[in-house]
């Protein structure tokens, strides 16, 4: 008992090994049967075990719900095949040097299928031999064959499309990393296993092909032993070495038959949830009309004259029974659905009343979206080398640090409504640009003084407007020496992509971002955010404020300068624009710095007394911000505005408007999208330490 409890133990510990070991040791022993002679009992059992091997591997192959399941099936067919072609030689050299002892000489087995199966006669079973060959290779071998060539070629050039749906699904918090991870590994595992089974269909020809050439040469070679080595008459060593000879080559082939039906089966499966007696049952006796029509027809012939009265009428009760059961069962199936949708049926059969629509019908828009046209897919296709995922994450991480908030994810989709280079870019469901690029070319970009011309396709920069031109990659260093900026189709949707959310950052900022940033800094400093909000300041109005601040191009980065304001001056006011006010003048070293860098004298333009004066009366007169300021002055404004904006773009100089406090806020809403790069400042702004310098006065 202690030897037993010690071997189990030795079982359990090496378990795994000792499994790993098998199939190893089984293809060496099929090795090992090519050149030991084996006994007849030993070829019998052999034969048996082949044959059992068979019938699992196609009932596997029957009830497999999903060809992946069975993906070792590849493998399992060489080692089987392998078996067959051992045994077969195996076989041969007993019947050659053992024929001439009587038909049990090669074991029972062949003589059963020599005997029993055919009957005796070698003229028979030379025939069935022969189907059976026709059907395994000119049929079953043959369709398979074609089919695994066919399904291997069309699972490779579809990775691509799946991929980029898993990507898309990622990308749109469809599913997570595991899920995607999962099914990356079930399109790698699919492009293999039809891969493998492409080649492992050659084994199974190569088999049908080898099972005829052996039956040739066994007969051949048997009857001429008999003759000239034991002294047989011609016709007894037909009848002895036929026998024996057919017998062998239909115990071969009876399993080769089961592996290339187990083949076949395999590669004709779809990728459903379901095993083949399912699928069956379902698509072709599912439909209860057809059923109906094939038993009318039955009917009809049943009772013709002269024809078997019994056995059309037969199936066509049977034919017709199926039809009622399917129809009886459609009804109980659509009663559960109605049941689980909060339906009922009326006596007619018709639903009472259709289930109402829910918030699970409501599909929520991207925060950030990305459409690609086809020919787009390879750049935001990783295994494609496709850049453009990367460069929109190092977008997100940038703008996220220069912004002060986290930057939503970009949902990127292919849309086939767009050209097939075509993109767009979309902000909550509204698109905010769109371009058409070659991805295959680069782009080179007029910076504003270039020395040449380049061939190439005439365009405009999507990001900024400026002129450009599509190139080839050839071309590159050429259009480098003439001054040209040069980069390839992803950095242009990511620049584009860059742009369009910069100065559109207020959008991205919500509820949501607000009490993120809340919460960060409550770790940091909790007695600031203690109480503040409801208490002093509701979440709607902080949110508010970072948003004038992101729409005027003010970063949110300094968030505990701005809360300390918000608990300053909340108490004394509500209202969003003054709040934000006060908290341009606690930023405004901030803002001084993004609008003109580290100068120490900062260039501005001012308007005169008198036209400050009039634009003040005008607001009060209106008393509505931005709606008081008349027609006629409000273009001589614009326009002097503009002359003296570009003449300090042109000089290289930052471009700051300089005004009253009062008027800071309605001359910003006036000029923001006329405009673009001009800052516009009130007087508490301008740091006590920042020294100015008037380039322009407006008005005089």
């Amino acid at each position: 008992m202690q030897q037993f409890a010690l071997a189990q133990d030795f079982y359990q510990n090496n378990k795994r090994h000792l499994i790993g070991i098998g199939t190893p040791i089984a293809v060496l022993a099929i090795l090992a049967m090519v050149i030991l002679p084996l006994p007849p009992l030993l070829l019998d059992i052999l034969f048996s075990f082949n044959i059992t091997l068979s019938m699992m591997v196609l009932l596997v192959a029957m009830y497999t719900r999903r060809p992946l399941e069975f993906a070792a099936f590849p493998t399992v067919l060489l080692v089987s095949t392998l078996l067959r072609l051992a045994l077969n030689i195996a076989s041969t050299r007993v019947v050659l040097l053992y024929g001439q002892e009587g038909p049990d000489a090669a074991g029972q087995v062949i003589e059963a299928f020599g005997s029993v199966v055919i009957g005796g006669n070698y003229t028979v079973g030379l025939v069935v031999f022969l189907i059976l060959i026709i059907i395994n290779f000119m049929v079953i071998t043959k369709g398979a064959g074609r089919i695994s060539e066919v399904t291997a070629r069309f699972t490779l050039d579809a990775m691509p499309g799946k991929q980029m749906s898993i990507d898309a699904d990622l990308n749109s918090g469809l599913i997570d990393q595991e899920q995607a991870r999962a099914r990356r590994e079930d399109v790698t595992k699919e492009a293999d296993f039809y891969g493998s089974m492409d080649g492992a269909s050659k084994f199974v020809k190569g088999d049908a092909i080898a099972g005829l050439l052996i039956l040739g040469i066994n007969l051949v070679g048997g009857v001429l032993i008999g003759t000239l080595q034991h002294d047989l008459t011609f016709g007894t060593a037909i009848e002895t070495y036929a026998l024996l000879t057919i017998g062998d080559g239909l115990v071969a082939q009876i399993p080769s038959l089961l592996l290339s039906t187990a083949t076949a089966i395999i590669i004709t499966r779809e990728n459903a949830d379901k095993d083949m007696g399912e699928n069956i049952s379902f698509q072709l006796a599912g439909n209860p009309r057809v059923l109906i029509i094939v038993g009318a027809i039955l009917f009809i012939m049943g009772i013709v004259p002269g024809m078997p009265h019994v056995a059309f009428l037969s199936m066509s009760l049977l034919t017709l029974g199926a039809a009622y059961l399917r129809l009886k069962a459609q009804k109980k199936e659509k009663e559960g659905e109605l049941v689980q949708k909060g339906g009922e049926l009326t006596e007619t059969g018709r639903p009472r009343e259709t289930k109402e629509i829910g918030w699970d019908d409501v599909h929520q828009v991207d925060t950030i979206g990305l459409e690609v046209g086809y020919r787009l897919i390879p750049l935001v296709d990783k295994n494609q080398s496709g850049e453009l995922l990367a460069r929109i994450k190092g977008v997100r991480k940038k703008l996220s640090q220069e912004l002060g908030f986290l930057v939503p994810p970009v949902h990127i989709r292919d849309n086939l409504d767009l050209g097939p280079n075509q993109y767009r870019i979309t902000l909550l469901g509204v698109t905010f640009g769109e371009a058409e690029i070659r991805p295959d070319w680069e782009l080179a970009i007029n910076p504003g003084q270039v020395f040449g011309q380049l061939k190439g396709e005439a365009t405009k920069d999507p990001a900024f407007g400026l002129d450009a031109v599509w190139i080839k990659p050839e071309d590159r260093e050429h259009a480098q020496t003439l001054g040209y900026t040069v980069v390839d189709a992803a950095t242009v949707v990511a620049t584009h992509v860059s742009q369009i959310l910069t100065n559109n950052a207020a959008q991205l900022v919500g509820h949501d971002e607000t009490q993120q940033l809340l919460d960060l800094l409550a770790k940091a400093q909790p007695k600031l955010v203690e109480n503040l909000v409801p208490d002093v300041l509701s979440l709607s109005t902080i949110t508010k404020v970072l948003q004038n601040l992101l729409e005027e191009g003010v970063p949110v980065r300094d968030f505990r300068s701005i809360i300390q304001t918000l608990a300053e001056y909340g108490g004394k006011s509500q209202d969003a624009d003054v709040l934000t006010a006060a908290v341009r003048i606690a930023l405004r070293r901030l803002i001084v710095q993004e609008a003109a860098g580290g100068m120490e004298e900062l260039p501005v333009i001012t308007l005169a007394p008198e036209l400050e004066q009039m634009l003040h009366q005008s607001l009060q007169m209106a008393g509505n911000e931005g709606a008081g300021i008349e027609p006629g002055l409000a273009e001589r404004l614009q326009q002097s505005l503009r002359e003296a904006h570009q003449h300090q773009e042109m000089n290289g100089q930052p471009s700051v408007l300089l005004t009253s406090g009062m008027l800071r806020n309605t001359l910003s809403r006036f000029t923001r999208n006329s405009l673009q790069g001009l800052h516009v400042l009130s007087y508490q702004e301008i740091p006590d330490d920042k020294q100015i310098r008037i380039v322009s006065s407006i008005g005089q």
